[in-house]
């Protein structure tokens, strides 16, 4: 079984950075598509960023050329790195890997089509 943690959530004012954490207890996140989620205050989950097994990347369009999704060289960690932040940047944000696509060329897979997802880490943006 694969267990999930986010960590790097934080306060933060309008236009500085953080980067989030996602690592893997038990398995390389080289071999599984990789997701970012995020749910703020009164709205859906939606979809972030995303890379696949292919190493292609997605963004959904509020944080392309802000926000920045990759593995790390050591194989267990996804990193989302997140600049010029906003306030509607504000929520909680989560990880999820092993969803069943080899590329995210085609559109970002579902919460829901990922085997493995974490438990959120909360990003405030003020």
């Amino acid at each position: 079984h694969v267990q999930l943690v986010e960590s790097g959530g934080d306060s933060v004012q309008a236009g500085e950075s953080l980067r989030l954490s996602c690592t893997s207890s038990a398995h390389s996140l080289r071999d599984f598509t990789v997701g970012w989620f995020r749910q703020g205050p009164g709205k859906a989950r939606e979809g972030v960023a995303a890379t696949g097994k292919d190493g292609s990347t997605i963004y959904r369009t509020s944080v392309k050329g802000r926000f920045t999704i990759a593995k790390d060289s050591s194989e267990n960690t996804v990193y989302l790195q997140m600049n010029n932040l906003r306030p509607e940047d504000t929520a909680e944000y989560y990880c999820a890997a092993d969803a069943p696509v080899q590329s995210v060329i085609g559109g970002m897979p579902l919460f829901v089509d990922y085997n493995y997802r974490g438990v959120g880490t909360q990003v405030t943006v003020s």
